[in-house]
C-alpha cells in the first residue's frame, strides 16, 4: 500500500511544478461558480435543453442539438419543456438577479416584485417569443401543437372622471399605437433587422401586456388565460380567470371565469373549451368558488369541488363534488353533505385531491366530518394562549402544533364507481392510509394502520401497523396483517394490484398476499435482504424491490449485491438471475435505472439499464441488460472512475443523456445513443483551470484494534511531497463512495469546504467511521484519531498541526473527541449535542419530535433508553470530560435550529468558559440547522478559514478571534480585520 501511494505522490510533485502559477481560491469566487441544472432530452433524441446554474447571479438555458451542430443561450431561461413533436422549448425568463435583489431591498409588496416573462423558441431558429407577467404556462403530458399560459393582470385603473383626465388618457393610448407603428416600421425597414427585430418584439410584447392589464373585466389576482398554437401562432384568450386545467391529451381546457368585482349581475362560471372544434359549452354557473378542475384521461368526464349557496357573513361553507359527462348540458352534483352513502356530519373535503382512475370508471376524491363553526362571542384579547400536553395524546403537542395545518385539512380517501354507481369510504381515522393499485382500477387496495398505536414512536422512531387488504369488487376489507414493524409502500404491491407485498423486520423477508391467503416469498432465499452495513440500533431496511415481471408471474427482490427472481405464489423457489457475475464477491451492486416512470413491468424482451458500482474501487457504470427467464445478459461492461448520475432517455429513441463527473473534473452533460461513446455537451467552470485544484485518492490505514480504515485523502494540485501540509480531518458517517463526487468551492452551510482549503495549502482527509451499539464516541476515535496518527508519520503531513471539523452529527464526534486526546490543534463543532442526558428528552424543533428514539434507535446508537445505561449516556457526553480539553473550538449553533437544540451549543459553551478554555460561539439570529442565507454562508466561511489559517499556519488572527465583537457593535462591525494576537501554543 505504501509504494502504491508514494509512487501516486511522486506524480503529484511533477505535478507541482505545472501548476505552481495557479492562484488559490479566495472568497470572490463563489457566486461565479456553475452547475448543470434542469435537464430535458426531446423524444426523438435530437435535441437537449438544459440549465447552467451559478451559484448567485444569473442562470442560463441552453439549448443544443445532441451531434453539438446547434447551440442557443437564453439568458435567466428556465422551467423548459420540450413540446412533444421535437418542435419546440416553452420556458420561463426570470427576472434579472439584480432586478430582484433591488425589488428586494426597497422592501417592494410581492404583487410589486419584477415578474417573470413567457418565452418560446423554435427548435433550430433563433427568434424568441416572449411575453411579460407570466403567472404560469401549462403543456399537455400527451400534448400536441396547443399550449397555455396565464398573464398576471394589474389592478383596475379607473376610468377617467374629468375632460383633462379623458384627454390623457387619449393621448397615452396614441402615443402607445404610435410606437407599435415605429416598432412595425423597425421589423420591415431598417438595417441591422435581426437585432433590432429582437428589441421591437420585446417592446411589442410589454405594449401588450399593458393592453391585457387595463382591459375592462381584469380583477386583481386574476390571469388572462391564453392559448396559444404553437405552429400558427393563433391565440385565443380569456381575461378573468381564475383557474383552469388542461386535458392529458391537450384537445380540452377547462376554465374557471371569476366573478366581475365592479358588476353586480356577472357571475363566476366553469367552461369547456373543446380546441380542436374551437367550441364553448358553459358547464356550471354562479357560486362563490370552485376547486380542483379534473379532466379524466379519456377526455369523458369533468369534476370539480364548487360552494355556491354561502353569504359573506356564514361561517360555514359546505363543498359538493359535481360532475360533468361530455355531451351534457351541464355538470350535476354527485356528492353533497346530504349524499345517503356519507357517514353522518360528513362532507366531501376541497382540500383533497380529485382523481379519476386510469379508464375513468371510477372518481377518487377525500371526505372530512364537518368542521364547527368559529364561536365568534369569543374576543381576542381574553382569549387564554395555552397547550395541554396530554400522556395519551398520539403525537406530542409540538408535533401537533407542526402537523396544525395538515391536521385541520385532514380528508379520507373515498371513491364513486360509474359501473355499478356505488359510493365507499376507504380511509378513515382508525384506517388512515389507502394505496389504490392498477392506476386506479385495481379491484384490490392495501391499507395501513398505526391508529392507537403511536405513543411509542417517540422512542422507536417508528410506528408498528395493521394491515388490510381491501377487495372493492366484493365490497369487503380484511386484517391480513396485525402490528407488523415493516416497510408498507405501493410500490412493493403487484401494479395490478393481485398480490399485496410488504417487508417484515422480525424475519427479515417479504410477504405476499394473493387475495385469500399470506405466505414468505423470500424465505428460501439465505442471503441477507436487508443492509448488510447497518450499525444502529435499528431494524436494517430492506435493499427493495426492483419490479415485476410481466402479468405478475414474478417479482425482482435486490439483496446488496444480486437481483432474485420470486414466484409471489411461492410455489417455486427464487433464482439468483445474477449469480453467475460473481458480484458478492466482487464487491458490485446492481440498481435498476427506471427510465420511464409509465413503465408498469420488465419483460423479457426489454433492454433495461443498470447502474452498477464496485464498493471497493468506487468505479460506476451504466449498463444494458436483458433479463431471460432466470438469467441476464449485460450488453455491455464498460467502467469508469467517475461519478455518474442523473441518466435520462429520450422516450422515442435510443438517445441518453446524462451528467458526470469527478473530483478534479466539474460535472457536465454528456449525450450518448449506446452508453459507450459520449459526446460532451456543456463545458462548466472553464476558470477552474486558472486556480490551485486538487486531487482525491483512496487512503487505508490499520486502526488501533486491527480493523481496515478507508477514507479520502485530498491533496493540493501543486502537491509537493517533500513539503508539510497541515491537516483538516472531516467526517460524519462515511464518504468514501463519493471518491468521484465533485465539490465545488462554495459557502458552506456550516460544513468543511473541502475544494477551498485544499487549493489553499491544506490536506484534508475524510474517513469513514463505522459504529457498535452504545459506543459513539469510542468508535469516532477508533477511526479518527488512528487515521490522524497515521497520516502524521507521513512526510508531507504536519502532525503538529492537525485540525477537526463537523457538522451536527459530525459536530459531536468533534466535541466528543477534543475530550478523548490532545493530537488536534484546532476543533469546529456545527450544531453539536454536547450532553445526551438533556438532549435525549428535547425536541426536535422543525418537526416537533422528540428525541428520544434517535439516541435508543438511529444515529446516536446508544441503544437503551436512558434509565437502562446511564453509563453509556454520560460516557459519551463531552460535557462530563472537558477538564480534559486542551484544544480550542469554535462551535456554530444557531438560536432558530430546529434539529439539535441550541441549547447544546450553550452548554458546550459555558462548560468550556467556566474551565478556562478557549471557546468562541457564533450564533447566526434566525437561522437553521445548517445555514441556509448565502450571507451567512459566506460569513462563517471566511471566519472558518481566518480561524483555521491562524491555529494552524500560524498567521495573524482575526479580530473576533482575539477580542470578539459586543453586542453594542454588532451590526457596525464584524471583526474580520487581521490583529497582532496571543501567540499560537
Amino acid at each position: 500500500m505504501k509504494k502504491i501511494f508514494y509512487s501516486i505522490a511522486s506524480i503529484l510533485v511533477s505535478m507541482g511544478a505545472v501548476n505552481a502559477q495557479k492562484k488559490p481560491l479566495d472568497h470572490s469566487v463563489y457566486d461565479q461558480w456553475e452547475t448543470v441544472g434542469a435537464t430535458k432530452i426531446s423524444n426523438d433524441g435530437k435535441w437537449v435543453v438544459y440549465n447552467i446554474n451559478t451559484q448567485e447571479g444569473d442562470n442560463i438555458l441552453v439549448i443544443q442539438t445532441t451531434d453539438k451542430r446547434y447551440t442557443k443561450t437564453i439568458e435567466r431561461g428556465e422551467n423548459a419543456t420540450i413540446t412533444n413533436d421535437n418542435k419546440y422549448v416553452i420556458f420561463n425568463i426570470k427576472p434579472s438577479f439584480q432586478q430582484t435583489r433591488d425589488a428586494k431591498i426597497k422592501k417592494k409588496k410581492p404583487d410589486d416584485m419584477p415578474k417573470d416573462s413567457l418565452g418560446i423558441i423554435e427548435l433550430g431558429k433563433d427568434e424568441v417569443f416572449k411575453k411579460p407577467l407570466l403567472k404560469a404556462f401549462s403543456y399537455a403530458k400527451d400534448g400536441g401543437n396547443w399550449m397555455a399560459y396565464g398573464i398576471e393582470t394589474k389592478p383596475e385603473v379607473s376610468k377617467p372622471v374629468n375632460k383633462e383626465a379623458a384627454k390623457i388618457s387619449d393621448s397615452l393610448s396614441k402615443i402607445i399605437d404610435s410606437l407599435k407603428f415605429e416598432i412595425n416600421e423597425l421589423n420591415n425597414n431598417q438595417p441591422g433587422k435581426k437585432k433590432r427585430s429582437k428589441d421591437a418584439e420585446d417592446l411589442t410584447a410589454m405594449l401588450d401586456a399593458e393592453d391585457d392589464a387595463d382591459a375592462p373585466g381584469a380583477p386583481k389576482k386574476s390571469i388572462t388565460l391564453y392559448l396559444r398554437h404553437l405552429d400558427t401562432k393563433q391565440e385565443v384568450k380569456w381575461a378573468n380567470v381564475n383557474d383552469y386545467a388542461l386535458s392529458k391529451d391537450g384537445n380540452l381546457v377547462l376554465i374557471n371565469i371569476g366573478k366581475h368585482p365592479k358588476d353586480s349581475n356577472s357571475y363566476q362560471s366553469v367552461i369547456l373549451y373543446d380546441i380542436a372544434k374551437s367550441k364553448t359549452d358553459t358547464i356550471a354557473r354562479g357560486g362563490n368558488d370552485y376547486k380542483q378542475l379534473t379532466i379524466d384521461d379519456n377526455n369523458k368526464k369533468v369534476a370539480f369541488f364548487a360552494e355556491k349557496e354561502s353569504k359573506p357573513k356564514d361561517l360555514q361553507k359546505f363543498y359538493k363534488l359535481w360532475l360533468y359527462n361530455l355531451g351534457d348540458d351541464s355538470a350535476k352534483v354527485l356528492i353533497d353533505k346530504s349524499f345517503n352513502g356519507l357517514a353522518k356530519n360528513y362532507n366531501v373535503s376541497e382540500h383533497s385531491q380529485i382523481n379519476f382512475s386510469k379508464s375513468g370508471n371510477r372518481l377518487y376524491f377525500g371526505v372530512a366530518p364537518i368542521p364547527a363553526a368559529k364561536d365568534t362571542s369569543l374576543v381576542e384579547i381574553d382569549l387564554v394562549k395555552l397547550d395541554v400536553w396530554h400522556y395519551n395524546d398520539d403525537y406530542l403537542q409540538p408535533m401537533q402544533l407542526k402537523r396544525l395545518k395538515q391536521d385541520l385539512n385532514k380528508n379520507y380517501l373515498s371513491v364513486y364507481d360509474f359501473s355499478n354507481n356505488s359510493f365507499k369510504q376507504l380511509e378513515s381515522e382508525q384506517l388512515p392510509t389507502v394505496f389504490q393499485t392498477n392506476e386506479g382500477d385495481g379491484d384490490m387496495l392495501m391499507g395501513a394502520s398505526d391508529y392507537g398505536k403511536r405513543v411509542e414512536s417517540q422512542w422507536t422512531g417508528n410506528t408498528i401497523k395493521d394491515v388490510y387488504a381491501i377487495n372493492l369488487a366484493a365490497n369487503s376489507s380484511k386484517k391480513i396483517v396485525e402490528n407488523l414493524n415493516g416497510v408498507v409502500s405501493p410500490m412493493y404491491s403487484a401494479p395490478s394490484g393481485k398480490f399485496l407485498v410488504w417487508y417484515d423486520y422480525k424475519t427479515r423477508h417479504y410477504f405476499a398476499y394473493d387475495g385469500a391467503v399470506t405466505k414468505n416469498i423470500s424465505s428460501k432465499i439465505l442471503t441477507a435482504l436487508a443492509d448488510e452495513q447497518n450499525d444502529t440500533p435499528s431494524d436494517p431496511r430492506p435493499y427493495g424491490i426492483m419490479g415485476w415481471a410481466a402479468d405478475d408471474a414474478a417479482v425482482y427482490i435486490y439483496d446488496r449485491y444480486d437481483i432474485w427472481k420470486v414466484d409471489p405464489t411461492a410455489k417455486a423457489a427464487p433464482v439468483n438471475i445474477t449469480a453467475s457475475f460473481q458480484f458478492r464477491k466482487n464487491k458490485i451492486t446492481n440498481n435498476y435505472v427506471r427510465l420511464d416512470s409509465e413503465k408498469k413491468y420488465i419483460n423479457n424482451v426489454d433492454t433495461i439499464v443498470i447502474r452498477q458500482f464496485n464498493e471497493v474501487n468506487k468505479e460506476a457504470g451504466y449498463n444494458f441488460a436483458v433479463i431471460n427467464n432466470n438469467a441476464v445478459k449485460f450488453i455491455n461492461q464498460d467502467w469508469e472512475k467517475r461519478n455518474l448520475r442523473n441518466l435520462q432517455k429520450a422516450k422515442n429513441a435510443d438517445a441518453y443523456v446524462l451528467v458526470k463527473e469527478t473530483y478534479e473534473e466539474s460535472p457536465n452533460l454528456y449525450a450518448s445513443t449506446d452508453l459507450n461513446t459520449f459526446n460532451q455537451l456543456s463545458a462548466t467552470n472553464p476558470q477552474q483551470a486558472n486556480y490551485n485544484w486538487g486531487t482525491a485518492q483512496l487512503y487505508k490505514w490499520k486502526t488501533f484494534t486491527g480493523k481496515p480504515g478507508t477514507g479520502i485523502l485530498y491533496l493540493p494540485e501543486n502537491f509537493d511531497s517533500t513539503k508539510k501540509y497541515p491537516l483538516i480531518m472531516y467526517f460524519y458517517e462515511t464518504h468514501t463512495d463519493d471518491l468521484y463526487s465533485y465539490i465545488a468551492p462554495a459557502p458552506t452551510p456550516s460544513r468543511l469546504n473541502i475544494s477551498f482549503f485544499v487549493s489553499r495549502g491544506y490536506a484534508v482527509f475524510s474517513p469513514d467511521i463505522h459504529y457498535t451499539k452504545g459506543n459513539p464516541g469510542k468508535d469516532a476515535y477508533e477511526y479518527v484519531v488512528s487515521a490522524a496518527q497515521d497520516l502524521a508519520k507521513r512526510r508531507f503531513i504536519d502532525g503538529k498541526n492537525m485540525a477537526i471539523q463537523g457538522q451536527s452529527w459530525g459536530g459531536y464526534q468533534v466535541c466528543q473527541l477534543i475530550t478523548m486526546t490532545n493530537i488536534f490543534k484546532a476543533a469546529w463543532a456545527g450544531a453539536p449535542v454536547a450532553n445526551m442526558t438533556s438532549a435525549y428528552g428535547g425536541i426536535r424543533w422543525a418537526t416537533g419530535l422528540n428525541r428520544q428514539f434517535q439516541y435508543e434507535k438511529t444515529q446516536s446508537r446508544i441503544g437503551y433508553n436512558l434509565w437502562e445505561r446511564t453509563d453509556l449516556y454520560l460516557q459519551n457526553s463531552p460535557l462530563f470530560h472537558l477538564p480534559k480539553n486542551k484544544t480550542p473550538l469554535v462551535i456554530m449553533h444557531n438560536d432558530n435550529d430546529g434539529a439539535v437544540p441550541w441549547y447544546q451549543g450553550i452548554e458546550m459553551y459555558t462548560a468550556m468558559r467556566r474551565l478556562g478554555q478557549k471557546v468562541w460561539m457564533l450564533n447566526y439570529n434566525g437561522e437553521e440547522h445548517n445555514l441556509i442565507q448565502r450571507k451567512n454562508r459566506k460569513d462563517i466561511q471566511i471566519r472558518e478559514q481566518q480561524f483555521f489559517d491562524w491555529l494552524l499556519k500560524g498567521e495573524k488572527p482575526a479580530k473576533w478571534i482575539t477580542e470578539g465583537i459586543p453586542a453594542v457593535d454588532k451590526g457596525k462591525t464584524w471583526g474580520f480585520e487581521l490583529v497582532d494576537g496571543p501567540a499560537v501554543k
